[in-house]
């Protein structure tokens, strides 16, 4: 709870919210912002402190924040709505480019105050790293129709190195369902530190120069990622498959594996698997030990339509052995 509704805070955790719910709606490289509003105005019971209203637009690289104090007593509260809708709408133009002259409506010794902050590229990885925002897009390439209706086709993995198998998955997976290819990097991992800024631009220069989308978030496990990314398909190894149908990594609770796939489910999402070479065998859908309700969770990548048996380990060992 905020130590006051009404205040700078208030306003700026909502422009958040809504920021980062954006984001989840809307397709990949459409701008979007985020706005918080919060005030306390004329009402049928007088009020002791001041009458103010505090607004805040939340962009990818900027933040306008505004604050405005009324005089007691010169508005009713039709007016002070009035003057509080203009504040906003301001708001909204500034932060949408948009070269307009909001007019406010300023009396005596009234003064609106203004904010507003750049965010540089380390900013944002920060802010996505410490949970503020809930993914950082790199849209690269021609980018996607603004149709909101499309579903997402997920490649989750650490790309170190990005490789010809994850592009040509990934246009498998596209191929097979249609859909807006998503790469996607999680800076944070359960057993290692955070990605660092380098690391970070490291990996998204390496979709730059292959013209693919990649967004990185704060979320390793699945069951986040779909509360990120409803109606998604997962494009996944099927060595990953087999662990996402184990119980021994749901603190070995069939039941708790069950809850969380089909949380998934719910949420409109789905797998797609291919197959992976583990340890000399090469693991295929038919490996999969699926539950009978789950079926329909799953669906294979035919080895005929994909099969690329290298990885980024192996590429990483070649590259240190060259340069030994």
């Amino acid at each position: 709870m905020p130590d006051q509704f009404v205040s700078e805070t208030t306003a700026k955790d909502m422009a958040y919210a809504t920021y980062n719910r954006s984001l989840q709606l809307s397709v990949p490289g459409t701008p979007v912002v985020g706005i918080g509003f919060t005030g306390t105005l004329v009402s049928a019971v007088p009020k002791r402190g001041d009458h103010r209203c505090h607004v805040c637009a939340r962009m990818r690289d900027h933040i306008w924040e505004y604050q405005f104090t009324f005089t007691k007593g010169l508005r009713n509260r039709e007016k002070e709505d009035f003057v509080a809708s203009q504040i906003l709408i301001k708001a909204l133009a500034s932060s949408s480019c948009v070269n307009i002259d909001i007019p406010i409506d300023i009396q005596g010794t009234e003064k609106l105050m203004e904010t507003q902050t750049h965010l540089d590229e380390a900013s944002q990885i920060r802010e996505l790293i410490e949970g503020r925002i809930c993914m950082l897009p790199y849209t690269y390439g021609a980018g996607f129709a603004s149709d909101d209706n499309s579903r997402r086709v997920i490649l989750s993995g650490s790309f170190n190195p990005l490789h010809e198998g994850h592009l040509k998955l990934m246009d498998t997976a596209c191929s097979m369902i249609g859909g807006v290819p998503i790469f996607e990097i999680s800076v944070v991992n359960a057993d290692k530190p955070p990605l660092s800024f380098d690391e970070i631009k490291s990996r998204a220069a390496q979709f730059e120069a292959a013209g693919k989308t990649v967004i990185f978030t704060s979320q390793p496990y699945f069951f986040k990622k779909a509360e990120l990314f409803p109606n998604s398909t997962f494009v996944v190894g099927a060595d990953t498959a087999v662990r996402l149908v184990n119980p021994k990594y749901y603190d070995g609770s069939h039941s708790r594996m069950l809850e969380v796939l089909h949380g998934m489910q719910n949420l409109g999402c789905d797998f797609l698997v291919a197959g992976r070479m583990v340890d000399g065998h090469y693991l295929t859908f038919v490996d999969l030990n699926i539950p009978d309700d789950l079926e329909m969770l799953f669906k294979a990548i035919p080895a005929e339509a994909f099969r690329v048996d290298i990885s980024s380990t192996e590429i990483r060992g070649r590259q240190a052995a060259g340069s030994a």
